[in-house]
């Protein structure tokens, strides 16, 4: 088909935010990483509001605005808007003025949206073929968390989107309180790994996706998604489910209809054979221009007829990364899988759709 870019995720440097509400120890998270030593070819980009600075890290100007660390990571602050200060950093880094550096990390203030900084590194044209996303990493405190996710849209939303959740100061919260806060992320956002955090202390391994292509590691993201395929009688061609194998619609699991997570829901998708590109597009595209307010993340690879690879899509509210196609599937699994976390979707409505999508492809000679 000819159609699609090329992974060239090797090429890009990787972007990783580090969100969360207010006090929930995102600084504290910061300091501890960059104290180690593998991560000393990390550029750091903090809000001019944030709560508190890094912890006495920096000892020298190099450029303005720009400071070196003691472990030889360098850091800057958001002085207006960030698309430019990517963008000079990114220019300072080629011309050799700043230290080399292998990956950004970028910490929001507490009542940040992290939706339009993805937004930019999906499809600011400037940004998009020097930068990737790499991970969304959340901080939920376990003392005041589940009442943060119950009155903050912003923390609700933080936790939504992310890809790593990390539980802060639950040595200072009881076992109970610990347990409740996980189940309700958990449902909320099922295919993001949960870990308990003390002091800030957690290994990069266990936050950043690490190497291999983009796509690869996005395919190994979307398993933690999906049970293990299960055999399909010969008429199905497609399936819709929730996070664990069925589709909830507007149930809430806790009995609350007012809560404000109650509306969010994670539906999986999946279709057993080959989609088409100009079917699947336009329900894409439907999918956005209808949906796009209440999409909060959309994450798939799709088996498109006439491409012998994987196709990866990625998606924020209304904007799209552009897909990409691989060069071969890395695993025996070659089913297409969507995953869209959206707020008050129709899931009944969207599994037909989606179901009657892989119908017509199908249908075709």
């Amino acid at each position: 088909m000819g159609i699609f870019d090329r992974d060239r995720s090797a090429e890009r440097l990787p972007v990783s935010l580090i969100t969360g509400f207010l006090g929930s120890g995102k600084t504290t998270l910061l300091n501890r990483l960059l104290k180690q030593p593998e991560m000393g070819d990390s550029a750091v980009i903090i809000n001019e509001f944030g709560e508190i600075g890094l912890d006495h890290l920096f000892v020298e100007s190099v450029s303005g605005e720009i400071k070196l660390m003691r472990s030889g990571c360098i850091c800057c602050t958001v002085l207006s808007d960030l698309d430019q200060t990517l963008r000079d950093l990114l220019a300072r880094r080629q011309e050799g003025s700043v230290p080399p550096f292998g990956r950004i990390l970028i910490e929001t203030t507490g009542l940040a949206d992290p939706a339009p900084i993805m937004q930019s590194l999906f499809a600011n044209p400037l940004l998009v073929h020097r930068l990737r996303l790499d991970c969304v990493i959340a901080t939920v405190d376990c003392v005041h968390g589940a009442m943060q996710l119950d009155m903050q849209p912003e923390a609700l939303k933080q936790a939504a989107l992310a890809d790593r959740l990390l539980l802060t100061k639950a040595d200072m919260a009881g076992q109970a309180a610990v347990d409740a806060l996980a189940a309700r992320l958990a449902r909320l956002n099922p295919g993001a790994p949960r870990h308990i955090v003390r002091h800030g202390e957690i290994g990069k391994d266990r936050l950043f996706a690490g190497p291999g292509p983009d796509g690869e590691r996005r395919i190994r993201e979307l398993a933690r998604w999906f049970p293990a395929p299960a055999p399909v009688p010969a008429h199905a061609h497609a399936h819709a489910h929730g996070h664990d194998g069925h589709d909830h619609g507007g149930h809430d699991h806790d009995g609350d209809v007012n809560r404000h997570d109650a509306r969010i829901r994670a539906h999986c998708l999946t279709a057993e054979t080959p989609l088409d590109w100009q079917s699947c597009n336009e329900w894409l595209r439907l999918l956005r221009e209808v949906h796009g307010a209440e999409l909060l993340r959309v994450k798939g690879v799709l088996a498109l007829r006439g491409e012998s690879g994987p196709v990866i899509v990625h998606g924020v509210h209304h904007v799209f990364h552009p897909p990409v196609v691989l060069t071969d599937w890395p695993t025996a699994d070659r089913r297409s899988r969507l995953v869209i976390i959206a707020r008050d979707l129709d899931g009944a409505e969207l599994a037909r759709s989606w179901r009657d999508l892989a119908e017509h492809a199908a249908t075709l000679p």
